[in-house]
């Protein structure tokens, strides 16, 4: 099963790297759980992905946690809603958003992610990082701390967690 990954922030279409970033984004992809509709790429957390986590979450770019993130999606969603009633511009059909979900969650927390996905594609691109909360949360806060998801909210973060792909 091959991930369907929607058009990447324009910073990294641009990027001489995007082809091998998609590649692979797309070749990773399994389903989030055993009744999954939708699947996602496996991501390895490695050094240049953590250090791009670090630096957003020092920035205020990260959401944490899951209910956060939805919550956080639902806000944007809603303001893209009413800019779209406002004028004649139609909903982006590009990644802007990254949302990180770690590899030990239970097949409730994989539902849940999934329905998050499916209501804000294709403006999220979700990806399973192979890492467990713990070190997820290690290495987004520098501290232990067990992360199941985090949301990567500003497009220039958004960027570079995923140029750390390549």
């Amino acid at each position: 099963m091959h991930a369907v990954v929607p058009p990447l922030p324009r910073e990294v279409e641009a990027d001489p790297r995007a082809a091998a970033i998609r590649a692979r984004l797309g070749a990773s992809a399994r389903p989030l759980w055993s009744g999954a509709a939708l699947a996602v790429p496996d991501v390895p957390l490695e050094a240049a992905l953590a250090r791009a986590l670090v630096c957003a979450h020092a920035r205020g770019d990260l959401v944490l946690g899951l209910e956060g993130c939805a919550d956080a999606l639902m806000v944007e969603a809603r303001g893209l809603d009413a800019l779209a009633a406002r004028t004649a511009a139609g909903p982006a059909e590009r990644v802007s958003r990254l949302l990180l979900v770690a590899d030990d969650g239970a097949e409730r927390f994989y539902r849940q992610v999934e329905r998050v996905s499916a209501r804000h594609a294709p403006r999220l691109l979700t990806c399973r990082v192979t890492a467990d909360a713990a070190r997820l949360g290690a290495a987004v806060a520098g501290r232990q701390l067990r992360v199941k998801a985090v949301l990567v909210q500003h497009k220039r973060a958004v960027a570079a967690a995923l140029r750390a792909l390549a």
